[in-house]
């Protein structure tokens, strides 16, 4: 007869406010603390370690999913779409998800098979959206396309990713940690020309040129940021000595635009949109619908333009003549709501 294992309390926080994010079991596994996760979200914020969908309601009411079709959410997440989407489509419709994170990936897969979709009707590719050409060559057209161009907030949240500014960590700002280069490599191959272009392409950055130089000065001096932190405060530094007018949220938001810059450009985010958006309309069915939903000037020109494009060339039957913006309520409930612009296309 075997002995019974004896019961092991699970480790407790080491103080009130662990600085580990690996210490950090609530927000690792925030699904097991709904109390906590129902409170912070009554707040208006994202509870650590999840990510709240955005304009669900709407999305769904535009894709019009049905039993039985195919469709796909190309940028998967948290699943927080697709979640909703499959309860439109079982019992005889299939969901495929692409997404380029191989840490997330399987997560969010293991979550959805939890809830109750399996194999048989959810179908996960570790694959980057703008190759949706080989998901057709495997699955056939699509009835509906979903893509949810925004960082996933458990990205954000873990400061071993290097995405956000709240907490220090390495600079590396990569969606696929195993390839290509991190940000802190790709800022010391760059000159401050590129560097500025960069930073105005890619974020619309005013100081642009000025934090270049400070970047691309650091980097002669073998100074390189090589963390969240030190960026953070090269940028405060450089554009408090250049303007000493300028307040706390005009450098934070300068701060935040740095980083969105690098993070396109590790990812060539924008690259992989264009590719995406030409390789649609073969993609889609007669009568198959598309819905794009972005977060910056950047992403939200490439897709009205796309879009318009394939409408006058009568590709498309119908396109959004306005975006749709998330609703004032759930604008509170999630913060992050507040610069999605949803923009949608129907295969003519």
């Amino acid at each position: 007869m075997e002995r019974e294992q004896p019961y092991q309390r699970r480790e407790r926080y080491k103080g009130t406010h662990p600085r580990n994010f690996k210490d950090k079991y609530k927000e690792l596994n925030p699904e097991n603390y709904t109390n906590d996760v129902t409170k912070i979200r009554a707040q208006g914020k994202t509870p650590a370690g999840m990510h709240i969908p955005i304009c669900v309601r709407e999305i769904l009411d535009f894709l019009q999913i049905k039993q039985g079709m195919i469709g796909l959410d190309a940028t998967l997440g948290y699943g927080g779409h697709s979640q909703e989407i499959l309860k439109l489509l079982i019992p005889d419709g299939r969901l495929l998800a692409t997404d380029v994170d191989p840490l997330e990936l399987p997560k969010t897969t293991a979550r959805l098979k939890d809830a109750g979709f399996g194999p048989e009707v959810f179908t996960p590719i570790h694959l980057n959206f703008s190759e949706i050409d080989k998901v057709v060559e495997l699955f056939g057209p699509l009835d509906f396309v979903l893509a949810d161009l925004g960082v996933s907030s458990m990205q954000l949240d873990n400061p071993d990713r290097g995405f956000s500014i709240r907490e220090d960590g390495p600079l590396d700002l990569r969606l696929n940690p195993q390839e290509g280069i991190p940000a802190s490599q790709l800022i010391r191959m760059m000159k401050s020309e590129k560097l500025a272009e960069m930073l105005l392409v890619n974020a619309d950055e005013p100081f642009a040129e000025v934090i270049a130089e400070a970047i691309a000065e650091a980097t002669q001096l073998k100074n390189t940021p090589t963390t969240t932190f030190q960026l953070k405060n090269l940028v405060t530094l450089t554009l408090k000595g250049y303007d000493a007018s300028l307040g706390h949220d005009e450098i934070q938001k300068s701060c935040q635009r740095c980083f969105q810059a690098l993070r396109i450009e590790v990812n060539d985010e924008f690259g992989a949109l264009n590719e995406f958006l030409e390789k649609l309309p073969a993609s889609i069915k007669t009568g198959g619908r598309i819905a794009i939903l972005t977060f910056h000037s950047g992403e939200d020109r490439r897709v009205k333009k796309s879009f318009k494009y394939y409408a006058n060339e009568g590709v498309y039957s119908q396109i959004a003549s306005d975006p749709i913006k998330a609703s004032a309520e759930e604008c509170f409930q999630n913060r992050r709501a507040r610069s999605a612009k949803l923009r949608w296309a129907i295969k003519s």
